[in-house]
């Protein structure tokens, strides 16, 4: 696929980001009947924001990357457009948030898939840690990488 989007760090509390919070809403949350709290996203202050964006400016994707110790990294969030998903724009923006972490010199990725991500992931090598589990009322599993 021919990669048409840019992919940068946006900073906490800017237009940016809450333009992400949004697309993480439409896409991950509302979908489960959930919405997000201000004492939850008041956490995300020192979290590392990924946004994609297409070559107009618009928002394509974005993910959240929370620093763990022993140099682990940890995505959580991650959600596409829903018009632009199955397109190889999540594929683009995993990359490149590991091209990021192995930057800032983290070791491994670790996250919670969804049970119906579990392949999308396991295309991109990460593999699966432990047994299933809930969370959000849906089923999950530990996935990990190295960098």
């Amino acid at each position: 696929m021919k990669n048409n989007y840019t992919f940068s760090l946006i900073d906490f509390g800017t237009p940016a980001y809450d333009e992400t919070v949004r697309l993480r809403r439409d896409i991950l949350r509302i979908p489960l009947g959930i919405e997000f709290y201000a004492k939850d996203l008041a956490k995300e202050y020192d979290q590392y924001h990924l946004a994609g964006y297409d070559q107009t400016g618009e928002l394509a994707g974005c993910l959240v990357l929370k620093s763990l110790p022993k140099y682990e990294l940890k995505m959580r969030q991650v959600a596409v457009r829903e018009a632009l998903q199955k397109k190889g724009i999540g594929q683009l923006m995993v990359r490149a948030s590991e091209e990021l972490g192995r930057t800032m010199g983290f070791k491994k990725m670790v996250l919670h898939a969804r049970k119906t991500a579990v392949p999308f992931y396991k295309k991109l090598d990460y593999q699966t840690i432990g047994d299933e589990f809930m969370e959000v009322d849906i089923p999950h599993f530990k996935m990990m990488k190295i960098l």
